[in-house]
């Protein structure tokens, strides 16, 4: 027999008939509420949404009367038929997990929004609409915190909120209150009207903890008391909290964003945010083994809130400067991790595969009687339901598939999570006794150091220096568990002694910055990595303590296995530069942080071995041209009195840049061009030039981008520095030296305006091809070779790779000699392809014998080899000369070919 008033189970759809079986919530709602078998028969077989929640608040309180009577039985009955909707959708129809949670996002904010719309019309009523001083109507904002405002809401959750309101001051009407006190009534009473138990139930258990100051603090609070609280008082768990927050309603949500955003994702690499969250995931274990709570598929071992924690504590990390990680669902943020190689595309599955599981357990769970549980049921029957529910014949089977979930999930919560240096290490009695210099020699000596003494004074030094000592205690720990591992690693690498003076150099300059000690500690293999950089190249070692930002990049292996896309480069640089738009000062930023990002990812592949000294010199030229090229229009924005809306102006690049032989610490010799007739032109192009050499070699937070060498353009530092195209072709006509018709033979256009530089090319190729005598342009570019070996070649017995005869120099000189004689009855010299090129082509017009032509650019590729090892190391660029023997050889007789000397 059915219970009084119940519909009989042979009346139900089948889905819902079955769903009956396995929750016995449903079958109490069945039971008491007559008219949601109809209901559920009218809208099971398609997802709830928005429109369908309203229609049916609309008409509920229609048919009761309106007003506030009718507000809380129509937002509970709601909450009863989407419930029972989603119970049936869920277990028999095989709606996804991302509709029920979908739906029940929906649900809370259709509840809130309405809630609050009908009792703020109340409260303006009695006392006038809260205003600001300046008379501007105040809202309230409410914030969805945790699934809530991920969009992940479990079907008996409570909900999170947060209420918070612009500007104080006071209602505006006959009974005047402050805004503080409207809102916080208008707070009480929106919870009252979600989280109240009648006859019809609640909509929502209301968890308010998560405002500043949790319980102990104000129910309401405004922007400035917020984002005070933010800098004064915000903990680590409450950037955590705040990564989910979104607003529900209000209008001036972009506002609080603004307020947020900066206390939860900071600018830097956040590496600290590992250890605040490994010990908040301590403190719930401990919590949970207290309660006896290990199967607890929420916060037991391997369950959803490690999950919630891999994908979160990346977001922390990171956010800051990757904005696509600040997306708030799990699975989302998840999804983004592998093609930034944080986690293995396989990690993510399995993850993601296990997250779809206990969240659709815990779903089954809470259908039984509508209980915010994540308890795995004791008694058998339940056990039965929950297995059946799941698709499992028997509870051990549900509880194997279960457990490998688990055992997945904790596997990889270790990996990100593991303290590395919780192990004692061998060294750590080393590190802590430094000032034992005798024994830190002896054990220092054991690792195989060549100088022990030295390097034990060095680490003496460091322990007792003040700087050392007053470091706050949380960033000391960091510190003093990476010593030993730091003296370990370099111990290992060729140069042991070198390697770790360099190291010391590095920590000693991050000593005080928590985030980048963390990384380090945390992750043993890119320690490894940075102690062979530091092993490989004194100038790389360098460049990575000048800029510790980078040691992010130590983590990537993929930086190895891919070529640069320049193409997508600048692409993801143009749009991120434009959304930092109008901040000049972070777009100059972002603009060095992602020039020396790439320039060490090349120094990487370098010392790998990956690249040849060649291909290097394209990439770095290419990224340079890059550089340029997004500074010009930025800079252009910022000149204040605009004649037109895209300049008519082009950067012209010379020396190594022009011949796309960029070095790592290369300068960049440019000249500014203009062709625009306006009166005001010379003016506000001058105002560009300087714009953006400014904009490229000043020095701010995140270092430099070039230094610059503007002394090629006409008339040198005595010369405008901007020239305007026609000026430009007369005096390289008229007026310009041999030597800077030399210079041009390696100009190119870099950046600005294509056409002004085809104009560019036009007159390079005309002055190039000039008709000129050879005899007294031999004696020209003879006294010029002279005037530089006597001013830089070696004094020593060494061999200087450039300046020395039968060096780099010699062989430039001899191209360009070729290129400025012979042009004018071969045009094809004039081409800008690199000094190998133009000697092939030399040999192929008979200008020089062809053998030689091959063997001398063979040498130029030997010299410039010698060159790069040379300054990878920050050494002179100077040799044994028998170390060059072989490759000057076909250089002098070239140079004896040609100008017969």
């Amino acid at each position: 027999m059915s219970a009084p008033n119940s519909v009989p189970t042979d009346g139900l759809a089948p889905a819902v008939r079955a769903a009956r079986r396995l929750s016995r919530y449903l079958a109490r709602m069945l039971d008491s509420q007559p008219w949601l078998a109809a209901a559920l028969a009218g809208s099971i077989e398609r997802p709830l949404g928005e429109a369908d929640m309203v229609r049916f608040v609309s008409a509920r309180e229609t048919a009761a009367g309106g007003g506030e009577g009718a507000l809380r039985p129509a937002l509970r009955q709601l909450r009863m038929w989407t419930l029972c909707h989603l119970i049936v959708r869920d277990l028999e129809l095989g709606a996804p997990l991302g509709e029920v949670t979908e739906t029940m996002t929906v649900l809370a904010e259709v509840t809130v929004r309405h809630a609050h719309d009908v009792l703020r019309t109340s409260l303006v009523e009695r006392y006038g609409q809260p205003l600001s001083p300046t008379g501007w109507e105040q809202e309230l904002l409410v914030i969805g915190m945790g699934k809530l405002g991920g969009r992940e809401l479990n079907v008996s959750s409570d909900i999170d909120l947060i209420f918070i309101y612009p500007e104080d001051g006071d209602t505006g009407g006959r009974k005047t209150i402050s805004n503080y006190e409207f809102f916080e009534k208008l707070g009480k009473q929106l919870i009252q009207a979600l989280a109240e138990v009648t006859e019809h139930g609640q909509v929502f258990r209301v968890d308010m903890r998560l405002r500043p100051n949790g319980d102990s603090g104000p129910l309401v609070c405004c922007f400035d008391m917020l984002e005070n609280y933010f800098v004064t008082q915000g903990r680590e768990w409450e950037r955590y909290a705040w990564i989910k927050a979104r607003v529900l309603l209000g209008e001036r949500w972009s506002e609080l964003q603004d307020i947020a955003r900066p206390f939860v994702f900071r600018k830097y690499l956040d590496f600290g945010a590992i250890n605040a969250m490994r010990e908040l995931h301590a403190q719930i274990r401990r919590e949970v083994a207290r309660r006896d709570r290990v199967n607890n598929v929420k916060l037991g071992p391997g369950g959803i809130r490690e999950i919630e924690f891999i994908a979160q504590v990346f977001q922390l990390i990171r956010g800051g400067r990757d904005s696509a990680l600040q997306v708030r669902p799990t699975l989302k943020v998840l999804a983004l991790l592998p093609e930034r190689g944080i986690l293995s595309a396989q990690a993510v599955e399995e993850l993601g595969s296990a997250y779809v599981f206990l969240r659709r357990l815990e779903h089954r769970l809470q259908y039984l009687d509508d209980a915010q549980t994540h308890d795995l049921p004791a008694n058998p029957a339940d056990q039965a339901l929950v297995a059946e529910a799941m698709g499992f014949a028997r509870y051990d089977a549900l509880l194997t598939a279960l457990d490998a979930h688990r055992a997945v999930v904790s596997r990889h919560f270790d990996s990100v999570f593991g303290d590395p240096s919780e192990e004692e290490h061998s060294l750590d009695i080393t590190w802590t006794n430094a000032r034992d210099t005798e024994a830190a020699s002896a054990a220092l000596g054991e690792l195989g150091y060549r100088h022990p003494q030295a390097a034990a004074e060095r680490l003496a030094a460091i322990h007792a220096s003040p700087r050392y000592r007053q470091l706050p205690n949380n960033i000391k720990s960091r510190f003093d568990a990476l010593m030993p591992r730091m003296i370990e690693a370099a111990a290992t690498t060729p140069g042991a002694d070198e390697t770790l003076t360099r190291m010391l150099d590095l920590i000693e300059a991050i000593g005080r910055r928590g985030a980048y000690l963390a990384l380090l500690q945390q992750y043993p293999q890119a320690l490894r990595r940075v102690a062979d950089l530091m092993s490989a190249s004194r100038w790389g070692a360098a460049f990575l303590t000048r800029h510790p930002i980078l040691l992010d990049e130590m983590l990537d292996t993929r930086n190895l296995e891919h070529a640069p896309d320049w193409t997508a480069f600048r692409a993801s640089l143009t749009a991120a530069l434009e959304a930092l738009d109008p901040d000049m000062e972070r777009q100059m930023d972002v603009m060095r942080e992602q020039h020396h990002a790439q320039v060490f990812r090349l120094l990487t592949q370098d010392l790998a071995g990956l690249l040849t000294v060649e291909k290097l010199a394209d990439h770095l030229s290419e990224l340079a041209d890059i550089m340029l090229d997004l500074a010009v229009p930025l800079c252009w924005r910022r000149i204040k009195i605009r004649h037109r809306e895209d300049p008519r102006f082009a950067v012209i690049s010379y020396g190594k840049l022009g011949g796309k032989e960029l070095g790592y610490a290369s300068d960049l010799d440019i000249v500014f061009l203009y062709d625009d007739d306006a009166p005001e032109a010379p003016e506000v192009y001058t105002r560009l030039a300087q714009r953006t050499n400014t904009w490229l070699s000043s020095q701010t937070a995140a270092g430099q981008l070039f230094e610059t060498d503007l002394r090629l353009r006409p008339n040198g530092d005595s010369g405008l520095i901007a020239t305007s195209l026609e000026s430009f072709r007369k005096y390289q006509l008229e007026s310009a030296w041999v030597w800077e018709h030399q210079a041009l033979t390696r100009a190119r256009f870099s950046a600005g305006d294509r056409a002004i530089g085809e104009a560019f090319e036009r007159i390079r190729c005309e002055v190039l091809c000039m008709k000129r005598e050879l005899d007294p342009l031999r004696t020209e570019v003879l006294a010029m070779r002279r005037k530089m070996r006597d001013a830089h070649g070696s004094k020593g017995e060494l061999f200087d790779l450039k300046h020395d005869t039968g060096g780099l120099i010699d062989v430039e000189f001899l191209i360009q000699y070729l290129v400025l004689g012979h042009s004018h009855d071969h045009p094809r010299l004039t081409g800008n392809l690199g000094n190998i090129a133009l000697l092939r082509i030399a040999g192929e017009l008979g200008l020089i014998p062809a053998d030689l032509a091959t063997a001398c650019a063979d040498s130029y590729r030997e010299l410039r080899r010698l060159q790069h090892r040379q300054r990878l190391n920050e050494r002179p660029s100077r040799v044994a000369p028998d170390e060059a023997a072989a490759a000057r050889t076909p250089v002098r007789a070239l140079w004896r070919a040609v100008f017969g000397e």
